[in-house]
């Protein structure tokens, strides 16, 4: 057996439900499957999705409030007020940060915009800026991406007669700020759709106050709902496919030079985004000012873009290595087995970049974690906590809200402020919510499966097709299928062997399956045993030819495998666990001397049940082999033993070698074997061990004596079969277990071990001979 990493979740799909035609669609079952596992039913809704369209947007004007702002800011815009642009340091922040600064020139207001410094400031809304804006003679501030927490800093806004606008995605709390209007979807009870990133409220904001559909604009809101994680479905999904083709084609300089950078050419994806635009954007918040990327973003000069993105490029370098070394240092701290939530705190840790640190040690420990960086000054730490699926982290850190002075955030996703003091009462009260919430299955990391698929229905049309399901992302995931089958082949590849190619065939059709960073588990599987994958398909695209391949993320055996090392001189079993593995008998090159080992004369009730044992020897009697078997009950057994010498490779003597031997020494009466054993080779052609055997096969059953090599006949021995002789009996057991287990073909050899495995079930491809 070989057990998944990840926790599987196949995704629930009635056999019974279709899609309902209810106008003309043709598309593969496997691409109707898909669709309703996205909750689209009917022909109609799949066109939508699979063909996005601006029309399908919903209009900005049922959000609530937005007509009430969109007056007070026409009203400013005409009495020549001065607007101030209050944005957030992170990607989805500065995007909606420059939309809406365009948005408002274009209406030619007099305006400015502020990102506060994440480490003077803190996120979101604070008193001195507010102050700062009132000196400077804004009278209106509108927020885009934050705000919606600012219960304090709105008053003081009011109390300095500066109107405030609030645009914000985050998760409302139970009091709301006291403001000229807060356009929130989720506040909006007409509005249909309630995920739209913070650029996205901004972009339906800039809508409603342009008259007109600002398309000019959709490239940054895919950079923002793509980078913030939003969901992609909905209006989301319609909003960030137009995005992904703006920015294809793009001629803001900005977004040129960051594409430059990023070496991004032709079609943008969303993976070009997630993993390439969107980090760099958010590195410059998380180490300095984010205002170098507002300035990216609004810039009119190509070559001041490309300045721009060079600063931010190495601003984003730094990043990487500050994030290494602090991940470093926190997950020497982190203790997995004793809190189910992983709270680290030090000193000197840089604030930008502990939310990427939490989201590794997630990854790392299948934990949710928080990591905080203490001010000895003010005895405060700040930071910010990641989570697993299974765990709402920001309704989990709501009931005990009292604990933090700062506190904001999605399910899976938070920062918060907290006093020292309170930090052991955290950890205390986190961990109790995680255990009285969370299975030990809740703490893997998850893979949604969309479902098994055969390989006869794997082809490049159909992975075409898959593709019209893109953009990929927060709720719109990548179709990741479940393959069995048994490799036909299976391969380390690479430079350091660190990756897994595998080859499966059915029917002549053939599928390569790529594992990166799974090269270990090459020992881990044995021949002939079923594999089952669950991964990404794809079209590999080598020399002109395009050819369907799976990329794996996970795999597993769930039947119990056998690995037939017998003869070899070296076997890996690095993979193995000190817990949960048994040897039998010594191990001749002393390797893994940490593991468990027993001989096979050992007092089998006193073994507990193993997960691997491992055969450095061949037992004495199949008895003494099959005892230990079903004791420990093992799901995968491991033969490494090697003979020198081969009882079953000697002849074993006839009936007739036996007569012949004893009429020789009963017609000479005493035989010297140290002067005659020459002759009696030459004259046999036996070897001297088959000799020596047949005398003492004699010598225990009376027949003759043998004293310093000297066979004497035994004038009146009793009536004795051959095999009532021990010798006689164990040579042919040494036969017999040699022909099973060291001589026989994979299969018998499997066989034998199956038959000793009553505790098993027995998938009936093992029961059926030669399968």
């Amino acid at each position: 057996m070989l057990q998944s990493k990840a926790k599987w979740t196949d995704l629930d799909n009635s056999t019974e439900e279709i899609l309902v035609k209810d106008i003309p669609l043709e598309v593969s079952p496997i691409i109707e499957n898909l669709l309703l596992q996205r909750g689209i039913t009917t022909a109609s809704e799949a066109k939508q999705f699979l063909s996005p369209d601006i029309e399908f947007l919903h209009g900005p004007e049922s959000i609530k409030d937005i007509d009430k702002a969109a007056k007070r800011v026409q009203d400013a815009i005409a009495a020549n007020e001065k607007i101030l642009i209050y944005g957030d340091y992170d990607a989805d922040g500065v995007t909606s940060t420059a939309l809406m600064y365009k948005t408002l020139k274009e209406l030619n207001a007099d305006c400015d915009f502020y990102i506060p410094n994440r480490f003077t400031e803190g996120y979101g809304l604070n008193e001195q800026a507010i102050h700062a804006a009132k000196q400077n003679g804004f009278t209106l501030i509108i927020t885009v991406d934050t705000g919606i927490t600012a219960i304090h800093e709105a008053n003081v806004a009011k109390l300095l007669g500066i109107d405030l606008i609030i645009t914000d995605h985050h998760e409302p709390q139970n009091e709301l700020p006291e403001v000229t209007a807060i356009i929130h979807p989720v506040l909006s009870e007409d509005y249909p759709f309630k995920e739209l990133a913070g650029v996205g409220v901004a972009f339906k904001f800039s809508q409603y106050l342009l008259g007109y559909f600002p398309k000019q604009f959709l490239e940054y809101v895919a950079i923002g709902t793509i980078a913030d994680l939003m969901p992609l479905k909905n209006e989301n999904r319609i909003l960030t496919h137009f995005g992904l083709t703006a920015l294809s084609t793009s001629h803001t300089p900005g977004i040129q030079a960051l594409k430059n950078k990023c070496n991004i050419e032709g079609n943008v994806s969303e993976e070009d985004v997630g993993f390439l635009m969107g980090p760099r954007l958010n590195a410059v918040g998380r180490l300095q000012d984010a205002s170098l990327a507002v300035e990216l973003l609004l810039t009119e000069s190509l070559e001041e873009a490309n300045y721009f993105a060079e600063e931010i490029d190495l601003l984003n370098q730094q990043r990487k290595q500050i994030v290494s070394q602090i991940t470093e240092e926190a997950e020497k701290m982190a203790d997995p087995e004793k809190h189910g939530m992983i709270i680290v705190a030090n000193e000197g840790w840089n604030e930008g970049v502990l939310g990427i640190v939490a989201s590794r040690l997630v990854q790392k420990f299948d934990r949710p974690a928080i990591v905080l960086n203490y001010n000895r000054e003010t005895g405060v730490l700040k930071g910010s906590g990641r989570s697993i699926p299974a765990f709402d982290l920001f309704t989990n850190c709501m009931k005990v809200r009292d604990l933090f002075t700062n506190f904001g955030g999605h399910a899976q996703a938070a920062g918060m402020t907290i006093a020292n003091e309170n930090l052991a009462v955290l950890q205390e009260s986190l961990d109790q919510l995680v255990a009285a919430e969370l299975s030990p299955d809740d703490f893997k990391q998850e893979i949604i499966i969309s479902g098994s698929i055969h390989l006869n229905e794997i082809d490049e049309h159909v992975i075409d097709e898959m593709n019209k399901l893109a953009p990929y992302g927060m709720g719109n995931p990548k179709p990741i299928f479940k393959i069995k089958k048994i490799p036909k082949d299976a391969r380390q590849i690479g430079s350091k062997k660190n990756h897994l190619k595998l080859q499966f065939s059915e029917d002549g059709n053939n599928l390569d399956g790529i594992a990166f960073g799974m090269g270990e588990l090459f020992h881990a599987i044995s021949p002939n045993t079923a594999l089952t994958v669950v991964g990404e398909l794809g079209i590999n695209e080598w020399n002109g030819k395009r050819k369907a391949q799976i990329m794996i993320q996970d795999m597993c055996i769930d039947e119990w495998q056998l690995f037939d090392y017998r003869g070899r001189k070296n076997c890996d079993l690095s993979l193995l666990k000190e817990e949960n593995t048994l040897t039998v008998g010594h191990n001749p090159l002393h390797s893994y001397p940490h593991l468990q080992q027993i001989q096979y004369d050992t007092e089998v009730n006193a073994l507990k049940e193993v997960d691997h044992l491992i055969l450095f020897e061949l037992p004495k009697h199949v008895d003494e082999l099959k005892k230990i078997i079903q004791y420990t009950k093992p799901k995968n057994i491991y033969a490494c033993y090697h003979i020198e010498k081969s009882a079953y490779l000697n002849r074993f003597p006839t009936r007739e070698d036996f007569i012949w031997f004893y009429a020789v020494v009963k017609k000479q009466q005493v035989i010297d074997l140290k002067t005659e054993i020459q002759a009696m080779m030459q004259a046999k052609s036996w070897s001297r061990e088959f000799i020596i055997f047949i005398a003492q096969v004699f010598s225990e059953l009376n027949f003759v004596n043998i004293e310093n090599g000297r066979v004497e006949i035994n004038p009146h021995p009793d009536k004795r079969e051959l095999e009532d002789s021990t010798v006689y009996q164990d040579r042919l057991q040494r036969l017999e277990i040699e022909q099973k287990l060291y001589y026989s073909n994979y299969q018998q050899f499997k066989n034998w071990f199956l038959d000793c495995m009553d505790y098993l079930d027995k998938p009936e491809e093992e029961i059926v001979n030669g399968l």
